[in-house]
């Protein structure tokens, strides 16, 4: 099992050797996102702006129109939560010699329902509904370390507004150190041919599990990590729904204006297949200690089981 943010952390200082341009700013969680070591290392390129996030946004945008690459971090709650219109306004609509936006990147932590403890009110469910409307951002949600640090690299390298968000919990390693991320291009984790799981963030090790159960039945299931929310990926979608025929998602999220909407809206528009889609019912969470967390999310159906459930009752369609 591997930590989100502490892979997060290595990274920024790797990508903060290599350009002097990155600049790090953190809204008084800095501890907690790791991201003090950046500031270790770069006290003068690194700013925690305190409980301010309205603040925290606007400040990254005018580093980014003075040259800078900003990476702003705080959680999930907190950014989109707080701070919507300076993310609309200040990061994506300014477009200087035509660039589509500024550079900042927008990476939280602590979405979705595995927060834990703190409840429905810090448990953010709508954050990729709200990002993927706002022109210009690019949003993406890593399964792992590798992808976090791979996800982490490409921010830094390619001009414009990102939304990254991350997760609490550990999560367990899913791909080679190796493997290549890319904006608008999912992964084909597993083959199959009966179905096809879209999966992101902690839900895709449980894709695999379920594909697993599957295939103990005789069901071949396709499994895609689709981290790159927007843009999609819509020719690797297109191809599941030719191929497989029916589709399922599974997302730490509200299922209203998430990725499995994403995913509903791209293949309505190519190949018009069965979709369901696994998430919050259009619900709020709840508290649950960390040990409590497995049952919270089976609540939601968000599960290895649930999902086995879900395929083969599409499978009956």
């Amino acid at each position: 099992m591997t930590d989100m943010r502490t892979e997060y952390a290595r990274s920024l200082i790797e990508v903060g050797r290599k350009d002097p341009r990155v600049v790090v700013l953190g809204a008084d969680t800095t501890d907690s996102l790791k991201t003090s070591g950046f500031g270790r290392e770069f006290p003068d390129r690194f700013f925690n702006v305190g409980i301010a996030e309205a603040n925290l946004v606007t400040v990254s945008a005018g580093l980014a129109a003075s040259g800078k690459v900003a990476f702003a971090s705080t959680y999930a709650i907190f950014l989109p939560g707080r701070a919507v219109d300076q993310i609309r306004n200040n990061v994506a609509y300014p477009s200087p010699q035509d660039k589509k936006g500024l550079d900042v990147k927008l990476v939280v932590s602590h979405g979705g329902l595995s927060v834990g403890p703190d409840g429905g009110s810090h448990q953010q469910l709508e954050d990729i509904a709200i990002m993927r409307a706002i022109p210009n951002f690019r949003v993406l949600i890593p399964a792992d370390t590798a992808a976090v640090a791979g996800l982490t690299r490409l921010m830094a390298s390619e001009y414009g507004p990102f939304y990254m968000r991350m997760a609490r919990s550990k999560t367990p390693l899913i791909h080679a150190e190796s493997q290549k991320f890319e904006t608008g291009r999912g992964i084909t984790l597993r083959d199959g041919s009966d179905c096809t799981i879209v999966s992101c963030g902690i839900t895709v090790s449980m894709a695999l599990k379920a594909a697993e159960m599957l295939q103990r039945e005789g069901v071949s299931c396709r499994v895609l990590d689709m981290f790159s929310i927007k843009p999609i990926d819509s020719d690797l979608l297109e191809k599941a729904a030719r191929e497989t025929g029916r589709i399922l998602t599974a997302e730490e999220h509200n299922i209203f204006g998430g990725m499995g909407s994403a995913v509903a809206e791209s293949v309505s528009e190519s190949y018009p297949v069965p979709v369901r889609r696994i998430g919050a019912q259009d619900a709020f969470g709840e508290s649950a200690r960390d040990a409590e967390i497995p049952e919270l999310l089976k609540k939601h159906g968000i599960t290895s089981v649930n999902m086995a459930r879900q395929a083969r009752e599409l499978e009956k369609r």
